[in-house]
């Protein structure tokens, strides 16, 4: 063999080892990363990042300088933009929530008895005129609860408001859910004036007419039905007002290097407080009182969370969502989420951006944190309190 031929040998073994490198490092560039094994179970790899709470600080200094950077401003949904909240409340789960204020006592975080829970659920779900049209129902004699039960309207909907039928507890004098083994010398229905999907309107009232009126007809009893054109200009006045004070707040974090498997996202995410939660690709973390809502809500593309091969899966966006009006002030949700996105970047090696995709400073959550304290002020002043249960039930 010449020398030329032995020199083209070794150059291209050379070339076909540098290969051979270059493609294992892209490839293990690519992978998603994994979730930490639990301690003491070495069967994977340990060389992925892992979260260290004692940071402080997103680091800035190596963004990518393709994307701009901008300031965003507090998102408020437009009035012809009415979503279904992704914390909707279902019809069994209103009946079965203590919607207690929190006091920052170790006794209000402590679950109560179900008899306690159910009696608090119920006042603090009592029609109100504020957000409600009611309609009072006379009786002529006392009803027990098992006889309105049978011919109390099947459904808790008029159109897309919630409706409801309550009755005046004989024993006690209050106005609650009517129950089987109790008597009731009195009852009103309601209809919900306003929410995110809009004012109620004229079908919707007559819809909910029609219920009140076959219930006290069955019961031998008169009802006042409110007028509907000023019970429907009523629902438009407040769903002004929801629409210009309802703030729904989300931001995204991507990765910087290799994209992130579900594993790793959950696992970071369990660090700092979320719990799982019944849809795919969703994590929430919980508040300290029973009852409230979640603080903020995390997610990711739900098919990801559903793939065969959890390990490969990719994923590049997470959501950090605030729904404002459905979280007290008391608990200090956008604190908590400020905390949330910097110990996130800094233990998954990601960068915050926001809706479409532009890189943000963590400067941007001083502007947002002084206009939420000022919507905060205007929400008390009309007796919606952010967190109150008439805050939720409009804001919803």
């Amino acid at each position: 063999m010449s020398t030329l031929q032995i020199s083209l040998a070794v150059v291209g073994v050379v070339l076909l080892g540098l290969i051979v490198a270059y493609n294992a490092w892209t490839n293990r560039r690519n992978t998603p990363k994994r979730a930490q094994p639990a301690e003491g179970d070495s069967r994977l790899d340990d060389a992925s990042s892992r979260f260290d709470p004692a940071m402080d600080g997103v680091d800035v200094t190596n963004l990518p300088p393709s994307a701009p950077m901008v300031d965003p401003s507090l998102d408020v949904a437009p009035a012809q933009d009415h979503v279904q909240a992704p914390n909707d409340l279902d019809d069994a789960a209103l009946d079965a929530l203590d919607i207690s204020p929190a006091d920052g006592s170790a006794a209000a975080q402590v679950p109560r008895s179900a008899h306690a829970l159910q009696a608090a659920a119920e006042r603090k779900l009592a029609l109100d005129a504020l957000i409600d049209a009611i309609a009072p129902i006379r009786l002529d004699h006392v009803v027990t609860g098992d006889a309105a039960l049978m011919v109390q309207p099947t459904t808790r909907r008029a159109g897309s408001k919630q409706f409801r039928i309550e009755g005046l507890n004989e024993a006690n004098g209050q106005w609650e859910s009517v129950r089987a083994g109790q008597r009731y010398t009195a009852f009103q229905g309601g209809v919900q004036l306003a929410n995110r999907l809009g004012a109620l309107n004229e079908i919707e009232f007559s819809e909910f007419v029609s219920k009140v009126q076959t219930f006290a007809d069955s019961l031998s009893a008169s009802a006042e039905l409110p007028d509907m054109l000023h019970e429907v200009a009523r629902g438009r006045e407040l769903d002004q007002f929801a629409s210009e004070h309802d703030a729904q707040l989300s931001f995204v974090l991507r990765p910087r290097r290799a994209a992130w498997s579900p594993g790793y996202i959950e696992q970071h995410a369990a660090t700092v407080g979320f719990t799982g939660a019944a849809m795919p690709g969703r994590m929430q973390l919980p508040s300290a009182v029973l009852g409230h809502a979640p603080l903020l809500t995390l997610s990711y593309d739900a098919q990801a969370a559903q793939a065969d091969n959890l390990d490969q899966t990719a994923v590049h966006d997470v959501w950090l969502s605030l729904d404002v009006p459905q979280v007290p002030r008391s608990e200090e949700p956008f604190a908590r989420l400020r905390q949330v996105v910097q110990a996130l970047c800094e233990g998954m090696d990601g960068m915050l951006c926001d809706q479409n995709g532009y890189q943000l400073l963590p400067k941007v959550f001083d502007p947002i944190e002084a206009d939420l304290q000022k919507l905060y002020d205007r929400l008390d002043s009309r007796d919606l309190s952010a967190g109150s249960m008439l805050a939720r039930r409009l804001f919803n």
